[in-house]
C-alpha cells in the first residue's frame, strides 16, 4: 500500500498525526492546482490560490462523505471542490446585494462585446450541469482535465477507462460544451 494511501485510511480513521501528515503532502500540490486554475481567472480575482486552497480542503475533509480509496481519487474530488469553490465566490460576486450588477471596466482597451470572467465561469457551471445530465461521464471527465489538470492517463485511472476512451469523450463534451455556451450567448 503507498504511503498516500497509508496516511489517508489512517487519517479517515481519526489518527490526527496522520492527518497533518497528509495536509502537508497534499499542499504543495493543491496549491499548484489552485494557482494553474486562478491563472485562467480575471487579474483582479480577490481569490487567492493559498485562501482556494483552503477552502476546497476543509470541503473535501470536513463533509460527512470525505472518504477516498486513493491518491487520484482524493485529487478528483479535489477538482471538483475547487470548481465548486470558484463558481460560488462567481454566484457571490453576482449578487446585486454585493454590487454584482457592476463590473469594474477599465478605459484603455474597452470591448462592448466582451463577456465578463464571472458570467463564463456561471455559463460554464451551467453549461457542465446541463451536460452531467446528459452524460455524467463526460462531465466528470471535463472535470478532470479542465479543473484538476489531469492527463488523460491519469483521467483514466480516475474512471477506470482506457486513455483511447477518454481522448474521444473529452472530444465530445468539449464540442458539446463549446455548441451550449456559444448557444447561450446567442451565437
Amino acid at each position: 500500500m503507498p504511503d498516500f494511501t497509508r496516511m489517508l485510511r489512517s487519517a479517515q480513521a481519526g489518527d490526527a498525526e496522520a492527518a497533518r501528515e497528509l495536509a502537508a503532502s497534499l499542499y504543495d500540490e493543491l496549491r499548484e492546482l489552485a494557482r494553474r486554475e486562478m491563472a485562467g481567472e480575471r487579474s483582479d480575482h480577490t481569490l487567492q490560490p493559498t485562501a482556494l486552497v483552503n477552502e476546497a480542503y476543509l470541503r473535501l475533509v470536513g463533509g460527512k462523505d470525505a472518504t477516498f480509496s486513493d491518491r487520484d481519487s482524493f485529487f478528483a474530488a479535489a477538482a471538483t471542490a475547487i470548481r465548486r469553490v470558484l463558481v460560488d465566490h462567481a454566484r457571490k460576486r453576482a449578487r446585486d446585494k454585493r454590487g454584482g450588477g457592476f463590473a469594474r471596466v477599465p478605459l484603455e482597451g474597452f470591448d462592448v462585446a466582451e463577456p465578463l470572467e464571472d458570467e463564463d465561469l456561471l455559463a460554464l457551471d451551467d453549461a457542465l450541469a446541463a451536460l452531467a445530465d446528459f452524460d455524467a461521464t463526460k462531465a466528470r471527465i471535463v472535470e478532470l482535465r479542465f479543473f484538476a489538470g489531469l492527463s488523460v492517463e491519469e483521467v483514466g485511472k480516475v474512471l477506470g477507462a482506457s486513455e483511447s476512451t477518454v481522448r474521444r469523450e473529452w472530444r465530445v463534451a468539449r464540442a458539446w460544451l463549446r455548441a451550449r455556451m456559444d448557444g447561450s450567448r446567442g451565437e
